[in-house]
């Protein structure tokens, strides 16, 4: 189904209509986010206005707000908004110990998109260990362990559903919370991350929760109040729980132990596959359209650049969004950026299966380091395919651990 092009402005009202029957509210219940607005003018400001100063000191402090030190840049990383080059660029020249705390995690960014490129859904197992045995497990405990009446717990998850976004320290609060004291499988924790984040990924989300249950280190995170005391400094007194906390202690866990996993976690016999081509494919013709993935929507997509003449087409994976049931503030977020984007260039937005959509048009696109985008590229035709824009090429080393990765890479 061929859609009309989203207008600025106008972004709720489309994705209600378009794709309301796919989102995990009801379709008059989407909004957009109440703290990010997606598009290039968004990211590009973002970028802007963020000063890496005082980073280290204040990149998990969590309330009041005015506290965060965050940069707030990951929505427009997550979707090629911001490349991560461009970012790593930004900070040069900052305060050095700010500077190598801030692209200390945007090599945390890289690393879990080798991974997932190399790995694809086997990510989805264990890294390396068994997840912690826990006190609690799923058949005994509450309907959702993320009890609203604890003030923590009640704010991150009301950021969580209505701003589509939280600081690094909450999101390892939820998912300790859901995973170590409550025993709850990790998976689905981040299944419900992944329907609300902007920056949701099954790169960063996947490696993020096996890193807090401790699969890569056999060392879960544990969240207790204390962590609550120290980044939220007066939260708990506002707290209904507040003399009788629940999470008042360390929660009980054990080290898991060591697991059999795949070969590809210590070695990749072919990182040229993995990474895809280095330098754009040569072409004896010209393409029809531009298409862009919801991993590259931003004016730096290599074929975007390259290709500055023709149309460009973006596709709502109909069947891959009636599974997911996002919420509908992913989708505004998605529409934001690709009204502005119509509003400079000819946009042709469909909703259905890419690969019956696209099919029969010669193609200039953009490698994507996702096993989804590799299917599909295989079925269509690509008369010009453009490389991905690492930080750092994936190489055949491990990625066992973020340490073992990079000690491989020389950062």
């Amino acid at each position: 189904m061929r859609l009309p092009p989203p207008r600025v402005g106008d972004e709720v009202a489309w994705v209600r209509e378009h794709l309301g029957h796919l989102t995990l509210e009801d379709a008059g219940s989407i909004t957009a986010s109440s703290t990010f607005r997606g598009g290039q003018h968004a990211g590009d400001a973002a970028l802007a206005a963020f000063d890496v100063a005082g980073y280290a000191a204040d990149r998990n402090e969590v309330w009041p707000p005015h506290r965060r030190g965050a940069s707030r840049l990951s929505p427009y990383i997550r979707h090629g908004l911001l490349p991560l080059p461009r970012v790593w660029a930004h900070v040069a020249g900052g305060p050095p110990r700010d500077v190598r705390k801030f692209r200390d995690e945007l090599l945390w960014q890289e690393y879990a998109r080798h991974v997932y490129a190399r790995l694809g859904p086997a990510l989805a197992e264990p890294l390396r260990h068994r997840p912690p045995s826990t006190a609690g497990s799923r058949p005994g405990g509450p309907d959702d362990p993320w009890d609203r009446e604890l003030a923590c717990v009640g704010l991150v998850v009301d950021e969580l559903e209505h701003d589509g976004w939280l600081v690094n320290q909450t999101r390892m609060w939820l998912a300790s919370q859901w995973t170590v004291r409550h025993g709850w499988a990790w998976r689905e924790g981040e299944d419900r991350f992944f329907r609300h984040l902007l920056d949701g990924s099954r790169a960063a989300n996947r490696v993020g929760w096996q890193w807090t249950v401790g699969t890569a280190t056999g060392k879960p995170y544990g969240f207790s109040r204390w962590q609550v005391e120290r980044r939220a400094p007066g939260l708990c007194r506002a707290c209904r729980l507040r003399d009788a906390c629940p999470i008042e202690q360390w929660p009980a866990a054990e080290p898991g132990g060591r697991v059999e996993t795949t070969p590809l976690l210590r070695r990749d016999p072919d990182p040229d596959a993995t990474a895809g081509l280095a330098r754009p494919a040569p072409t004896v013709r010209g393409p029809d359209l531009v298409w862009l993935t919801a991993e590259s929507l931003g004016d730096d997509d290599p074929a975007l650049v390259a290709h500055p003449e023709r149309a460009v087409a973006f596709v709502f994976d109909e069947r891959l969004l009636a599974r997911l049931r996002l919420s509908g503030k992913r989708l505004v977020f998605l529409a934001e950026t690709l009204a502005e984007l119509a509003e400079r260039r000819q946009l042709d937005v469909s909703l259905g299966d890419p690969v019956d959509v696209l099919s029969g048009r010669a193609l200039a696109t953009t490698f994507a380091p996702v096993p989804g985008w590799r299917r599909r590229v295989a079925r269509l035709d690509v008369a010009q395919l453009h490389p991905w824009p690492w930080l750092m090429r994936p190489g055949s080393g491990p990625v066992t651990s973020f340490t073992a990765w990079r000690r491989a890479h020389g950062v």
